[in-house]
């Protein structure tokens, strides 16, 4: 048996795993760029989203367990309610607080 081959499996859930990492930075870079607090914040909260989910996706194409695919998609939902919930509590606060310039 190879070591360094990789199964299907593996491969697959790596790809996903990359392209998860893309999303990240995709978001940090929109949030880095844009002008306002608002648009900040909807760049940051739509590309982690997504890469969050690819990268959970990735992670469950390679469990060993359907054990290990339910926890992951538990840990998926719980921080995507966390992040939904922080955006909104940021963007409450900056909607009280007047021109969303955040300076």
């Amino acid at each position: 048996m190879n070591i360094g081959a990789m199964t299907l499996a593996e491969a697959a859930g790596l790809g996903l795993m990359a392209l998860g990492a893309g999303f990240f930075i995709a978001g940090t870079v929109g949030m880095l760029r844009f002008p306002d607090a608002v648009s900040r914040l909807h760049a940051l909260t739509k590309a982690d989203t997504l890469g969050l989910g690819l990268v959970v996706l990735g992670a469950m194409v390679m469990a060993a367990t359907p054990g290990a695919v339910l926890r992951l998609g538990l840990i998926w939902i719980c921080v995507a309610l966390a992040g939904a919930l922080g955006a909104q509590l940021i963007a409450a606060f900056v909607r009280r607080s007047g021109d969303g310039s955040g300076e």
